[in-house]
């Protein structure tokens, strides 16, 4: 992994938490984006080189809208940058972590993206991210 690359954080009301973040963090968001492969709206602040992800279900069967009914609002992920996910994947798993995802998928930002399941990885939820640039391989 080479580095935190955002927190992601779960929230009902993206609006209202911008609101809350921009004071907490005396600055405002730089990017608002939707994903409608996952039923999310997000949103970015950059805090020193992280990322502070919101996360809005636009869904009631989103991953996020999930995580809220059952948990309410807070810290949904760590994600971590790596320079190529499919061998990340590939190598985790042969290291006893469960990927959610067998193969990577399009996220926001400009991520391509793959999740660990909590159960393996100390109770949080690991999302590994990869700039999202053409690739070579087959069947990418």
């Amino acid at each position: 992994m080479e580095k935190l690359e955002h927190i992601g954080i779960a929230v009902k009301n993206l609006d209202k938490a911008n609101a809350l973040f921009a004071k907490l963090l005396g600055k405002p968001h730089y990017k608002v984006e939707e994903v409608p492969g996952e039923g999310v709206r997000t949103s970015f602040f950059d805090i020193g080189g992280v990322k502070i992800e919101l996360l809005e279900a636009t869904r009631a069967d989103s991953p996020i809208a999930t995580f809220i009914e059952k948990r309410g609002e807070g810290l949904h992920h760590l994600a971590f940058e790596v320079t190529d996910v499919h061998e990340k994947i590939v190598h985790l798993s042969d290291q006893g972590f469960h990927p959610l995802n067998t193969k990577p998928k399009e996220g926001a930002d400009n991520k391509l993206i793959a999740f660990l399941h909590p159960k393996t990885s100390g109770s949080v939820l690991v999302e590994l991210c990869q700039d999202n640039v053409k690739s070579n391989r087959v069947g990418d």
